[in-house]
């Protein structure tokens, strides 16, 4: 037998292009100051709504002991509901300065109404 001759691949004439080596993928998302600035953003808005939260909760919590006192105070009247509303309506109704602090003391009547004003 008659060994084979091997016909080696060349390369073409002039040699072969230049490769593409670099990825080029298209952008995604939002840049690195983009999610800083949402995060911060996001972080914002939680703090405003827990503020505003515990400010309900601070409000309600008033409203309770001021049942509780007026039911102490007014527990020898005869046909007296304890927490009956003064306004003719089912829906919610914030309650006034007056009903908030009808029985607490001056300074935190005056402290609600001004706040922290300082006199010079």
């Amino acid at each position: 037998m008659a060994a084979s001759k091997v016909k080696q691949d060349m390369p073409p004439p002039g040699g072969y292009g230049p490769i593409d080596y670099k990825r080029n993928l298209p952008r995604r998302g939002l840049s690195g100051y983009s999610m800083f600035a949402v995060g911060i953003g996001t972080l914002l808005i939680g703090y405003w709504g827990m503020m505003k939260w515990n400010r309900e909760r601070r409000i309600l919590q008033m409203l309770r002991e001021n049942l509780e006192e007026e039911a102490i105070i007014m527990k020898d009247v005869p046909d007296w509901k304890v927490g009956e509303s003064v306004f003719h309506t089912q829906r919610w109704v914030s309650p006034t300065i007056g009903e908030l602090y009808g029985l607490r003391t001056t300074e935190e009547l005056l402290n609600a109404n001004y706040g922290f004003m300082l006199y010079t």
